[in-house]
């Protein structure tokens, strides 16, 4: 069977719990190379990839059809650029780059080398956010007027890692581009963006609140790290209903607990963490029940990958909607920053 060469670029919890277990789950991909100080780990772990502590070691294998980007985020345009000049295929860990000028150089460069350059939005199989995206699709709750998302966590204590460091874009570019990446998945290009970023507990960004308006329908994005107890997790509603859900997707926790793709439990949520949909009856009656959470399925991005590569199939992400959502990061900044709503110049 064909298969494809995978260079992995930083092995981090990027790299380590994510990328390398979801790329050895997928027959037609083989890790053949890690670039990272955590050698022991990788030959105990991915003993046939060779090990490199230099990303250009990597990138210049002659093995390498495809080198995935998952070093610290502030890196991933040189790395990126260095590969794409190097002829490879690039996937590049959300966020896709720092500042929109970068992606677009990135997509300019794949386009003129004749590449495939795609991102790794992971958070699209979500299976709470797939559950969301099957309600709007059938049109149970009608047309939506409101949409929330909220990833909340408590860490009231800042953390000494690259991630919590000042210059890094903070929970902003952490958690702000799988937010905001749904939100253009279902409702596309918004017209303008408002919001509120701040360090309230010191060091980098670690809080943000962003509302995206369309013509009737406001998104509501929001994170904090101070959050004891978390409120929903999507919050949905529309003129004939709404949707409610707690709790979190279990992959990323099944993944560090070493559950791959293809065990019984994977990316299955607990029916008692199934949502709420309520929906508006045609007697004004309101009719409460239980939606079942849509199975996650994480590693559909490398199947997609691999497909893409092999058979001419569409990237499993645009790079053009990954810079979108760096656009809109860039506008919520600018926002917070002048206290003033951001009209959307697409």
């Amino acid at each position: 069977m064909q298969s494809v060469g995978v260079g992995l670029i930083g092995f981090g919890l990027a790299g380590s719990v994510f990328h390398a277990p979801l790329i050895a789950s997928i027959p037609e991909l083989r890790l053949v190379a890690v670039a990272t100080s955590r050698v022991g780990e990788v030959r105990a772990r991915y003993p046939e990839a060779v090990v490199d502590q230099r990303a250009d070691g990597v990138i210049e294998r002659d093995d390498v059809d495809v080198v995935v980007v998952a070093n610290p985020h502030p890196l991933h345009f040189e790395t990126a650029r260095r590969a794409l000049e190097a002829g490879k295929h690039v996937v590049v860990e959300k966020p896709f780059t720092m500042r929109t000028e970068e992606a677009d150089e990135l997509i300019r460069l794949a386009e003129a080398r004749g590449r495939l350059l795609t991102v790794f939005q992971n958070r699209r199989w979500d299976g709470d956010f797939l559950t969301v995206k099957r309600l709007l699709t059938s049109g149970e709750i009608g047309e939506v007027y409101t949409y929330e998302a909220h990833y909340d966590r408590y860490r009231p204590q800042v953390a000494d890692r690259w991630q919590e460091r000042a210059g890094t874009g903070g929970t902003l570019y952490n958690l702000g581009p799988h937010l905001v990446d749904q939100a253009l998945h279902l409702f596309g290009r918004p017209q303008c963006v408002w919001a509120d970023v701040g360090a309230q507990r010191g060091g980098a960004e670690d809080y943000f609140h962003i509302v995206l308006g369309y013509e009737r329908l406001r998104v509501v994005l929001h994170s904090g790290y101070v959050v004891p107890d978390p409120g929903p997790r999507f919050l949905v509603h529309g003129e004939r209903g709404s949707f409610c859900k707690y709790g979190i997707d279990p992959q990323e926790d099944q993944l560090k607990a070493g559950v791959r793709p293809g065990a019984a439990e994977w990316g299955r949520d607990q029916p008692e963490m199934y949502g709420r949909l309520s929906v508006v009856r045609e007697d004004g009656a309101v009719e409460r029940r239980e939606a079942e959470t849509e199975r996650g399925c994480y590693e559909r991005f490398y199947e997609g990958l691999a497909d893409a590569l092999l058979r001419g199939g569409p990237p499993p992400v645009d790079a053009r909607e990954a810079r979108d959502v760096i656009q809109v990061l860039e506008w919520a900044q600018e926002s917070s920053r002048t206290g003033a709503r951001v009209a959307c110049a697409w």
